[in-house]
């Protein structure tokens, strides 16, 4: 009989130590899983965090790009003027060369058409 309740207060020790186990391993799943959805929590901040910061480098390079296209132009436009400047000032100081020239010719044709009148 002795042999027989040492026997049973074996088998209640392992059972004891079997739902320890039990409650041990339960609890390790636990935690992995928190720590798991900790981790995504994680990695899912860090890519909004990255997408956030993909959009705004890509808003400041639009952003850039488009104010060198409005320098770029700005410069084009005052080569253009600048340019068209210098043609008219050309153009004028040859006009102003040409105006002795040109007043003769109308004077002389003048004092044709007079002296054709006569």
């Amino acid at each position: 009989m002795y042999h027989q309740q040492e026997e049973g207060w074996m088998k209640i020790e392992v059972l004891k130590d079997i739902r320890l186990a039990e409650e041990d391993y339960k609890k390790m799943i636990s935690e992995a899983q928190e720590k798991r959805k900790t981790i995504i929590a994680s990695a899912e901040l860090e890519a909004d965090n990255m997408i956030q910061k993909a959009h705004a480098d890509a808003e400041e390079f639009k952003k850039q790009r488009i104010a060198d296209a409005r320098k770029e132009a700005d410069n084009r436009y005052q080569r253009i003027v600048s340019e068209g400047k210098a043609k008219a000032m050309a153009l004028e100081n040859k006009g102003r060369q040409n105006l002795p020239k040109a007043v003769e010719l109308l004077v002389s044709r003048f004092r044709e058409q007079l002296n054709v009148s006569s």
